[in-house]
């Protein structure tokens, strides 16, 4: 199953939380953040103007994003959690 996503949508693949700290305490799921940063699967055609053209997304497949805590709508897509949220909702590209 693909899924691709419609207007200035964009499926995103939350990246796991670490389990360690830097001091090597290890956590416990109770503990752990709701992931803010994920890499980019797939976007839809961009967004579509009043004038009828589309703007080109800004990000592209593989990039790694930032994003708002509680952004986007979660989706399971062969049992591997994904989110999908409109590219206004991004607050970055991670680069480097």
């Amino acid at each position: 199953m693909a899924v691709r996503p419609l207007e200035d949508r964009i499926l995103i693949k939350p990246v796991e939380a670490e389990t360690m700290t830097a001091s090597g305490i290890y956590l416990p799921e109770s503990a752990k953040e709701k992931p803010m940063k994920g890499k980019v699967v797939a976007m839809g055609p961009g967004k579509l103007l009043d004038n009828g053209e589309r703007v080109k997304p800004g990000v592209k497949k593989g990039d790694t994003v930032v994003y708002g805590k509680y952004s986007g709508t979660e989706v399971e897509i062969k049992n591997v959690n994904h989110l999908i949220m409109r590219e206004s909702e991004l607050l970055g590209v991670i680069e480097g």
